[in-house]
């Protein structure tokens, strides 16, 4: 079976949910918001929005997702032949998002060092695109959601990479340093006299969320009970199934609409990439 964004862009015309924190707490015991967030989006694909139990919507899930991760580890889903999730939640809009050692990614990498080795070997694949979704929650209700694709947001992973690798190696050349590599920026072995002592030095990434990001096109977010921002790529736009693109430029709504825009590249804000934004409120 499959999913893709613009199937839970309508699931979310149909049904707008915004007390997640009690739909979910109720039937599966959720207590926190983040959580209650997450499982709203993976219902939003899997249109199980209406499934009760936990153990249902497992079952559901397994249909349509070839992994679900943890907190410490990106990404938090992967549809079965489609496109990464990483979930976010913040509560003031002005917030950053705090992505603490994985750096911002515009794809996702099989070979990337920061995924699991289950997500590596979930299901035939070597890159992702990567949807960044953003909920602001305030008082345990959702504010709003953004859905924003990493190639619309990130840089190339060389920005990241070479600012990580100056770090480590201005730490190597630090004498009588015992220095390391691994996974994170280094690792600074037998600091004391007895050498059992060692100094972790790890990235703390974070970036702006996509309100600020994006406020040269979205200037100010209108006073709404409810509002759902998604930014692709038009040829991202354009490779989703004919039928599902229809079934949302079908909608007649006041509340609803699709426009092309234009986007800075992450890469070379010079330069201005061809864009849809999706917005609904209620």
């Amino acid at each position: 079976m499959e999913t893709n964004l613009l199937i839970a862009i309508n699931n979310i015309v149909k049904n707008p949910t915004v007390d997640i924190l009690s739909k979910y707490k109720s039937s599966i015991r959720i207590n926190a918001i983040g959580d209650a967030l997450e499982f709203y989006v993976k219902d939003l694909f899997c249109n199980s929005l209406a499934v009760k139990s936990a153990k249902e919507k497992s079952k559901v899930y397994s249909k349509y997702f070839s992994y679900l991760g943890n907190q410490n580890n990106p990404p938090d889903i992967m549809i079965k032949g489609g496109d990464a999730i990483e979930v976010k939640k913040i509560e003031n809009p002005r917030s950053g998002i705090a992505l603490n050692s994985s750096y911002p990614k515009n794809k996702l990498s099989c070979d990337d060092p920061m995924i699991t080795s289950a997500c590596k070997v979930s299901e035939n694949w070597q890159k992702k695109d990567l949807i960044y979704t953003v909920g602001v929650c305030k008082d345990n209700i959702l504010k709003s959601l953004w859905f924003v694709y990493g190639d619309c947001y990130a840089a190339d992973k060389e920005i990241y990479e070479r600012v990580s690798d100056k770090i480590s190696k201005g730490v190597s050349e630090i004498k009588e340093v015992e220095f390391s590599k691994t996974k994170e920026i280094g690792r600074v072995n037998k600091v004391d006299p007895l050498g059992i002592t060692y100094l972790r030095i790890r990235g703390m990434w974070g970036i702006e969320n996509p309100i600020k990001v994006f406020e040269y096109i979205l200037p100010a977010e209108k006073p709404t009970e409810f509002s759902v921002n998604v930014i692709m790529r038009t040829d991202k736009y354009l490779s989703f199934p004919e039928q599902d693109r229809r079934t949302l430029e079908k909608i007649v709504s006041k509340s609803f609409s699709i426009s092309d825009i234009k986007i800075k590249s992450p890469d070379n804000p010079a330069k201005l990439l061809d864009a849809k934004l999706i917005i609904y409120s209620k």
